[in-house]
């Protein structure tokens, strides 16, 4: 079993590009609607697929930018965060969290797409004991 996901977008077609650009996704294949909307578009982003959808309001399928905002994070692990870092501020996403070395042992950082998606970049970079995570994670927060 794994979990794809499937995001709602205003303008599919143009956030394929976006994502193409961004993060070299790969379109696989797209079902467009008699009104032009686009019900899915799918992408493959490396060995993963995230469907792209248009907002259907009349079915309460609306976007991040609809619904003022998201609560979910899309993670992409690399081997090179750096140059995915710039590829996609390249391509127009904003930062979110400036990429750094995290103390859970990735090199991460947040950015925000056009369409109102938090995408997290990461890089594993070095092995932290889960109780040493544990520890600095209760240090930020006690903060």
């Amino acid at each position: 079993m794994h979990v794809n996901a499937h995001i709602v977008v205003r303008g599919a077609a143009e956030a394929a590009e976006f994502y193409a650009r961004a993060f070299g996704a790969e379109e696989r294949r797209r079902i467009p609607v008699p009104d032009g909307r686009l019900m899915s578009i799918e992408l493959r982003l490396g060995d993963s697929t995230v469907m792209v959808a248009d907002e259907f309001p009349e079915m309460d399928v609306l976007s991040p930018l609809s619904l003022g905002g998201s609560a979910t994070v899309l993670q992409l692990q690399t081997d090179d965060v750096d140059a995915l870092w710039e590829r996609a501020l390249a391509a127009g996403a904003t930062v979110l969290h400036p990429l750094a070395d995290a103390f859970w042992g990735e090199r991460h950082g947040q950015v925000t797409d056009p369409y109102g998606h938090r995408w997290g970049l990461a890089q594993h970079v070095r092995d932290v004991p889960d109780a040493e995570v544990v520890a600095a994670a209760a240090a930020m927060f006690s903060a």
